[in-house]
């Protein structure tokens, strides 16, 4: 056998041996793959999230502990709505699940805090990766995210994105959805929070583990103070956040 038919042989084996494993690992995603529909009529048995919670606290000796209640989105403050959306997503109700400008305000704010950009996820990416995925920041943990948001705002309403997002998003350690973080930092169900309680709350989405009320930092509370400056300058649609 020649070199040259050699290497044509190997560049062969090789080709197909890479089409099996592809075709194997699409197999596998199309088999684990979540069942986003079902999220419209119920809500998530637990999430990620909360599993690497759970996984964290048993491999640190001790027994997890998860505060989380589910309610809809009548049960939920306005206040609480709004606080959330003018912090994580400004333009939630106007873009499909992807938005550059969220980048450019994510610049904005931080001069305006004085620290470092945060990702400028929108909030149907949030959800997403709270849901399914993992906080890593690979190539392919990305495109999963990338196609669940587009699942997501196609199979979903925006009001019921909000909804869910707000019932699952850490709000302190081992604290997930506004259900159980106003019952623990306030005493109350999330219908009755007012508008700085909301602020408080939706301020230590970046940082649930280190801001939560009850926090005196500075970082934490001038954050505070920003998102009650933009829930009275922000408009949005009302009806949405019903």
């Amino acid at each position: 056998m020649t070199a040259r038919r050699a290497r044509n042989l190997w560049l062969r084996r090789t080709i197909g041996l890479l089409a099996i494993v592809g075709v194997i690992w699409l197999a596998f995603e199309a088999a684990t793959w979540p069942n986003v529909r079902a999220l419209a009529t119920r809500p998530p048995r637990t999430t990620a999230f909360i599993e690497r919670y759970k996984a964290r606290e048993r491999d640190a000796g001790r027994t997890p502990r998860v505060e989380w209640r589910w309610v809809s989105s009548s049960a939920i403050s306005i206040h609480l709505k709004r606080a959330v959306v003018v912090a994580e997503d400004t333009d939630f109700f106007h873009h499909n699940g992807f938005a550059p400008k969220a980048m450019r305000e994510a610049v904005t704010q931080a001069l305006e805090e004085r620290r470092a950009p945060r990702g400028a996820s929108t909030i149907t990416q949030q959800l997403a990766k709270n849901l399914w995925l993992s906080p890593d920041r690979t190539v392919l943990r990305k495109a999963r995210e990338s196609v669940l948001t587009w699942q997501l705002e196609k199979t979903l309403s925006k009001r019921r994105i909000l909804e869910c997002y707000v019932n699952v998003v850490e709000f302190g350690p081992g604290v997930y959805g506004v259900e159980a973080a106003s019952r623990r930092y306030f005493g109350k169900p999330a219908a009755e929070l007012s508008a700085e309680e909301a602020a408080q709350l939706a301020a230590g989405l970046p940082r649930p583990r280190e801001w939560h009320p009850g926090v005196t930092t500075t970082g934490y509370r001038r954050y505070v103070d920003n998102i009650r400056r933009r829930m009275e300058r922000i408009e949005l649609p009302g009806r949405l956040l019903q």
